[in-house]
């Protein structure tokens, strides 16, 4: 056969919140080649989709399947062979919600990227960032108040968590260092965290001046920076030093998403984390100090869509969950649809991302040329965004790259 032939799909767009009339498509290798009806001809594996709807794969720029714990801190215990034993069930899980594409925000390495690519691992696609980079005692340092040692390389799921670099050489270096070792993009922590134990969140990491050589040695290799920022100050410091991409941004301000929006920057919102863990962070031994920025953090994170929305500011979408969560996933949809429409935040899913990976009309869309990832639902999700929870259960046909994941019809 020289190719696979959707019948009678309905194609989704969110970018114009419209849906299709049914049309056939055919897919040769890993490209959609063809869209219309009368494409009968041909040698083709045909699947009848008999009207229902057809929308790009989904993608989501921030998760973490190495940290499979919600204390990050216990991954010190974690062996790399546990560690990825455990990534690939959870790369596993995204791609049966229809993820075909995930953005790493640090742990995962090549090595995870390549056995997904290898056919090792089912899994979507994956853009991975390496090691996060932090200032000592930033959102990245995880070592206890009485640990004196430097941060060791030591061959647990800790040490692929994150990268301690100080000053201007020592950042360049790092940089460098990260994407000889294969990262997409780079992940640096401007503000304070709320899973690391001693940074507060008003404080910013990283001066200005280590921000724009890490941006200048990214740029340089072709990519761009990503940086977890909370707080309206670290988020404008990222910005005026070049950064591409605001992780959170959840105490972002007006003036702060203007400027996000003059700069063509993207920000890229994970609320469901937030829900998931208030009601795990007790269990998991998370302190008092991290349980009040977890509420603080929780509480501004719609407002901050909004004010990102008003501004013009370009929105993707990201769930940045951990440990045993990642079942909760596509629990960000329902979340974002207090504040969004539902084409809005599935072209956030979609096509922006796509954007943000530097792949703009190859994923994220259905149309001529793109790389066929392709996942059919039950029922219009413009109206009903159920359609994309329950595990896939509405899901019968995933495509990732021409090849069938899934087929139930």
């Amino acid at each position: 056969m020289d190719g696979l032939l959707l019948e009678d799909a309905r194609i989704v767009a969110p970018e114009t919140d419209t849906v299709s009339d049914p049309v056939h498509v055919r897919i040769v290798g890993d490209t959609i080649v063809e869209i219309g009806t009368g494409l009968e001809k041909g040698s083709h594996r045909r699947i009848a989709c008999h009207g229902r709807f057809i929308l790009p794969g989904l993608i989501d720029c921030h998760v973490h399947p190495f940290l499979a714990d919600a204390n990050i801190a216990r991954l010190g215990e974690v062996p790399p062979t546990l560690m990825s034993a455990r990534a690939g069930r959870i790369l596993e899980g995204m791609l049966q919600r229809g993820f075909t594409t995930v953005r790493d925000a640090a742990g995962a390495d090549w090595g995870i990227k390549r056995a997904v690519e290898d056919g090792l691992i089912a899994g979507p696609r994956m853009f991975i960032a390496g090691r996060a980079l932090s200032q000592t005692g930033g959102h990245g340092d995880f070592r206890t108040l009485t640990d004196d040692r430097d941060m060791c390389h030591c061959q647990h799921a800790l040490a692929f968590t994150s990268l301690i670099a100080d000053g201007i050489d020592d950042v360049r270096r790092a940089t460098r260092e990260e994407l000889r070792r294969g990262a997409d993009q780079i992940k640096i922590m401007v503000s304070g965290g709320v899973s690391s134990p001693h940074d507060p969140l008003e404080r910013n990491q990283y001066s200005p001046s280590e921000i724009a050589v890490i941006v200048e040695e990214a740029d340089r290799h072709g990519t761009y920076v990503m940086a977890h920022a909370y707080t309206a100050d670290a988020i404008r410091v990222a910005l005026e030093c070049g950064v591409r991409t605001i992780e959170h941004g959840n105490m972002i301000d007006e003036e702060t998403a203007a400027l996000a929006a003059r700069k063509g920057a993207y920000l890229v919102p994970t609320l469901t984390t937030y829900d998931v863990l208030a009601d795990a962070a007790v269990a998991s031994g998370w302190s008092e100090e991290m349980l009040e920025k977890l509420a603080r953090v929780r509480e501004a994170g719609l407002a901050s869509i909004k004010i990102c929305r008003d501004a013009g500011v370009k929105l993707g979408f990201g769930t940045d969950l951990l440990g045993d969560s990642f079942d909760h996933q596509s629990r960000e949809f329902l979340i974002r649809a207090q504040v969004e429409s539902p084409a809005q935040i599935l072209d956030s899913a979609t096509r922006i991302n796509a954007e943000i990976l530097q792949r703009p009309g190859k994923l994220g869309v259905i149309a001529t040329g793109a790389i066929a990832d392709i996942i059919l639902l039950d029922r219009n999700p413009l109206d009903d965004l159920g359609v994309l929870l329950e595990q896939g259960r509405h899901m019968p046909l995933i495509i990732k790259g021409g090849s069938v994941f899934r087929n139930r019809l």
